[in-house]
């Protein structure tokens, strides 16, 4: 690779992890009076922490613990991971509204601020179906060379996948990211995320 390529890429890197400290600062700090608020509501709704840690896959393969509010009863996988469907007996009713508004998602933005995930990036999966992938000749690798995001093009395309079939169609929409990875795209992201939430708009 020429050598002003890769001045270029990492120029591009260290403004992507400055915009992810400085935009996971501010989203908390306007946001704090309702984090709060999620956060009682969560206690409240059901028995079980107020925040659910769950490892995945990151960064090079690296596992790391991925934080959200939890929006499931306690024990709600005992018998193995399982993707959430519609109607998914194991979400509370609060759990519902949280998953609805993306607010579930929020705690994900300390994961941003610790250099673990970024706002922009391919959904991180837990390693039990990046086994699932693997075995179906999927490239996971390729996308395990940048950081995991909060959102990415294949959550605004396609949304949230309740079968490996389905992770498989969103991962096309995380190849083509990765091949036309930039800080404009990322903000294109970024905006139409927005928009999502706003329409209260996912699968």
């Amino acid at each position: 690779m020429p050598l002003e390529s890769k001045r270029t890429m990492t120029l591009q890197a260290i403004m992507k992890r400055l915009l992810d400290i400085i935009i996971s600062i501010c989203v908390m700090i306007v946001l704090l009076p309702l984090i709060v608020y999620v956060a009682i509501r969560v206690k409240f709704s059901s028995r079980g922490p107020i925040l659910y840690l769950q490892e995945r896959v990151g960064y090079k393969g690296k596992i790391f613990t991925m934080r959200k509010f939890r929006s499931m009863y306690v024990n709600a996988e005992t018998n193995g991971p399982r993707l959430s469907v519609s109607n998914d007996h194991r979400i509370t009713p609060w759990g519902r509204v949280m998953r609805r508004w993306k607010l579930d998602e929020l705690p994900q933005l300390w994961n941003v601020l610790v250099g673990e995930m970024s706002i922009v990036g391919p959904r991180p999966e837990r390693e039990y179906y990046i086994r699932q992938l693997k075995m179906k000749e999927q490239p996971v690798e390729r996308l395990l060379e940048v950081k995991p995001g909060i959102t990415s093009l294949g959550m605004i395309n396609f949304g949230y996948a309740d079968n490996v079939a389905g992770m498989v169609e969103r991962m096309k929409y995380d190849q083509l990211y990765m091949e036309k990875k930039s800080l404009t795209l990322d903000m294109m992201i970024m905006v139409r995320t927005l928009k999502v939430i706003f329409t209260a708009k996912n699968r």
